[in-house]
């Protein structure tokens, strides 16, 4: 295995565009690495039924899912952190005082706890998925791995004061992530690579986005992709080119994993 690596790829500003499309040059990538014995993950904000078809596209069978609350590996949960349930009522409910909508997430699906809002169509479709079905009563009695939290910016600083529990990520103007303190996709990726036995040498990361930070700065070979914020590519070893100008071909080249 020691000629061997694994590298980790976001989603979202990385291995799709901005447009949610597959660029030709990534696919044929992912396919010469998988050629040459490495192994391919994917590291995401994403619940995993939000990715069932890239998955399936690129034949990719481990994946960190919900900033590294939920792990896969050949196919199989290795890791799970569910979010505290009784502090995850309590901002549901400082939530409603406020008018700001949640979408509660488990492995499965998702819910809304109001009807249709706008920042909640607003938002998720940049995604290009369904918008939840509304269930109030979703975060009882299961384990949620991740909170989305609608509110414009700035405002989540009064939830950050009030819950000490929980970490809020920005990923939209009118959208928040909000996992267990702690949580990330560095940790979630750190319970595939130990039980696969990967060096720090031989691990490699690619990212664009604020919930990307933390991977790029903690793995050996981090590469930002030349769309991301001036304060992840800062996080990052390499910066590549933009996702719409084959990045990851490029950053892999630049890497010498191609």
């Amino acid at each position: 295995m020691a000629d061997k690596s694994i590298i980790f790829f976001d989603i979202d500003g990385t291995l799709l565009n901005h447009e949610k499309q597959l660029p030709s040059s990534t696919k044929t990538s992912i396919s010469q690495l998988k050629e040459k014995g490495h192994e391919v993950a994917i590291a995401t904000g994403r619940a995993p039924f939000m990715f069932k078809d890239l998955r399936t596209e690129l034949d990719i069978h481990h994946f960190v899912s919900y900033n590294g609350q939920y792990v896969v590996l050949n196919d199989e949960v290795i890791y799970t952190n569910p979010l505290d349930g009784q502090a995850l009522e309590k901002l549901t409910a400082m939530a409603l005082e406020h008018e700001h909508p949640v979408v509660f997430m488990d492995h499965e699906d998702m819910r809304a706890n109001v009807p249709e809002h706008d920042y909640i169509i607003e938002s998720l479709r940049t995604l290009q998925v369904e918008m939840p079905a509304v269930d109030p009563a979703y975060s009882q009695g299961r384990p949620l791995y991740q909170t989305l939290l609608f509110c414009p910016e700035g405002e989540e600083e009064q939830y950050e004061e009030a819950f000490p529990e929980f970490d809020f990520i920005r990923w939209h103007p009118v959208s928040v992530d909000v996992i267990p303190k702690g949580g990330s996709k560095a940790n979630g990726i750190e319970q595939i690579v130990r039980r696969l036995g990967f060096a720090k040498e031989q691990q490699y990361a690619f990212g664009d986005g604020l919930n990307d930070i933390e991977m790029l700065s903690e793995l050996h070979h981090s590469v930002a992709m030349g769309n991301a914020l001036p304060v992840v590519k800062k996080a990052a070893k390499y910066v590549t080119a933009s996702v719409e100008d084959d990045g990851i071909w490029r950053g892999l080249q630049l890497v010498g994993l191609l």
